[in-house]
């Protein structure tokens, strides 16, 4: 050291560095020894390798910062990927629910058309029986006219009869009926 001073001291340029002058001229100066305990505090921290933890927590750190945004980006793709399910699922409740309404607006048509066709038979129905009905009151309407028709004839002719024929013509009359009705029956 004593070396270094007399090399620094034929400079001219003042007291060498860790020269016995420059030592005695820095005890006044409170920087001198603020900058020796700042280097000191250094190199002991270099010696225990503070340093190396230092730099290992900051990795450290560093990696579960970066393993938190990894899972923060994981977690946004998830929440993303559900969304577009849910958005899915949402327009197909949608397109089924539209095929339902137009399944039933379906069904309500041919339930419509179904029950007019079932009103239409029902009024034909009803109308061929209303006509069979008449047709059966009208014939009977018929025999009964032309039952009366006969049974008025019949008294007429048998009025007749007894008025202009005589018992022998009468007995002629109903041998050849009697005949007529046992021929028809054999």
């Amino acid at each position: 050291m004593i070396l270094l001073a007399e090399e620094a001291g034929q400079g001219g340029h003042g007291p060498a560095l860790f020269s016995a002058e420059w030592f005695a001229a820095q005890p006044t100066d409170p920087t001198f020894y603020a900058f020796l305990a700042f280097i000191a505090f250094f190199l002991i921290l270099g010696y225990f390798g503070v340093h190396k933890t230092i730099a290992k927590t900051l990795d450290d750190r560093a990696d579960a910062i970066k393993s938190e945004l990894e899972e923060a980006k994981r977690l946004r793709e998830e929440a993303q990927e559900m969304l577009a399910s849910y958005q899915r699922k949402q327009r197909e409740a949608e397109a089924e629910a539209d095929a339902i309404v137009a399944q039933a607006k379906t069904e309500a048509k041919a339930l419509k058309a179904e029950a007019r066709k079932d009103m239409a038979e029902r009024l034909e129905r009803r109308t061929a029986m209303a006509e069979q009905r008449i047709a059966q009151a009208e014939a009977q309407a018929a025999a009964e006219v032309k039952a009366a028709a006969a049974d008025l004839a019949a008294r007429a002719a048998e009025e007749i009869l007894k008025t202009q024929l005589k018992k022998t013509d009468l007995n002629k009359i109903v041998d050849a009926d009697i005949k007529l009705v046992g021929e028809k029956l054999n």
